[in-house]
């Protein structure tokens, strides 16, 4: 598996993102190292992931551009091997912590999908077992593809907060198991490679709008954009039944909400990471709530002018670009389609007109 160099890990540790493992779970300020960075460490990062990833495409597509009146461009991370953009952050942070520790055995942790599949590629890459822990009533098809990564897939509890703690207990038993949380410096630097290539290729971008799940994607889109000196607005969006980001948002500080009952499963979060919540009140513009309804729409009016199938958390950027068309209006915007992992009972019914409706309470008990 391609890696880092000497001397890019020697830049990066001076950054403060390399030092002893913190327990990912905390909801203590200040337990993550600051998420930012230099241009020597997105080189870096790039390089390693452009070695075993293509660059993904953003296009501009005619028939969404004029349902709304907009220049807007679509940043494809769905054409990924794994169908998200997810996989970048894992390629770097399995090279960072192989770098790091070298005598790690195995992977652990927690997720609805994306994140999973994207240790089990990179796990696999390096020869590394990899256990994830999901939600009962996650997506079938979503388990059935970390199981072909050669991922163990455990399902545990409600929603994704008690898969998590779970994931926790477990790799608290077995030594042999390294917890990889859902937020970490290394894996938006991983995923901000994205960032670089949209904003390499198009120029001048007024607004970027970005689905938030734990923020990985949402940070790294704005530590690119600070890196670049660029004055592009960066909108987050997440599901009004799972809002603990923007409530989060709205005071300063983290939120935790007492549940996530949302059929958009990539952004099911009700306990937001400190260090991103800090970073995304820093840098975002604002965080946009998006109903369930608002979602399926999305999601059919994507595949329809695209005719790319968006998972639920992917159809986002598109759901608050519709919810602020007014504002948009006479700007050149980006969407971050960030996977089309969607199980095809799921996406039959949106295309059918419906709206989903989440796992009952009674599967996940």
């Amino acid at each position: 598996m391609p890696s880092f160099t000497d001397a890019d890990q020697r830049g990066i540790a001076r950054r403060g993102w390399t030092g002893q493992n913190r327990s990912p779970y905390t909801d203590g300020v200040g337990e993550t190292a600051t998420v930012s960075l230099t241009r020597a460490e997105l080189d870096a990062a790039t390089r390693l992931v452009h070695r075993t990833l293509p660059s993904t495409p953003a296009y501009r597509w005619p028939l969404l551009a004029a349902e709304l009146g907009v220049e807007v461009w679509v940043k494809h991370e769905n054409h990924l091997p794994v169908g998200a953009f997810k996989v970048r952050g894992g390629l770097v942070y399995v090279d960072r912590l192989l770098h790091r520790r070298p005598s790690v055995r195995g992977l652990i942790s927690a997720t609805t999908g994306n994140h999973g599949q994207s240790l089990a590629f990179a796990g696999r890459a390096a020869g590394l077992p990899v256990h994830i822990v999901v939600p009962l009533g996650n997506s079938p098809d979503k388990n059935a593809a970390m199981r072909a990564l050669g991922a163990e897939v455990i399902e545990h509890g409600h929603d994704y907060q008690v898969a998590r703690e779970h994931a926790a207990s477990l790799a608290a038993d077995d030594p042999r198991l390294e917890i990889v949380p859902s937020f970490h410096p290394d894996l938006v630097l991983g995923v901000a490679t994205y960032a670089r290539e949209l904003f390499d290729t198009v120029a001048q971008l007024d607004t970027v709008y970005v689905p938030i799940g734990m923020g990985s994607g949402c940070c790294g889109l704005i530590a690119v954009r600070d890196l670049l000196g660029v004055p592009t607005e960066i909108v987050g969006v997440v599901s009004e039944r799972a809002d603990a980001t923007a409530r989060s948002f709205a005071a300063g500080e983290v939120v935790v909400t007492d549940s996530a009952d949302t059929f958009i499963d990539g952004v099911a979060t009700r306990s937001p990471d400190p260090e991103a919540i800090r970073r995304i009140v820093a840098g975002a513009a604002r965080i946009v709530t998006i109903s369930e309804d608002e979602a399926a729409q999305a999601m059919r009016l994507h595949f329809r002018t695209t005719h790319n199938a968006p998972e639920p958390a992917g159809s986002l950027a598109l759901a608050g670009l519709l919810k602020e068309a007014n504002r948009a209006q006479h700007k050149r915007v980006a969407l971050i389609q960030t996977g089309g992992n969607i199980d095809s009972t799921t996406f039959a019914t949106v295309l059918e007109g419906r709206t989903p409706t989440p796992p009952s309470p009674l599967i996940r008990s």
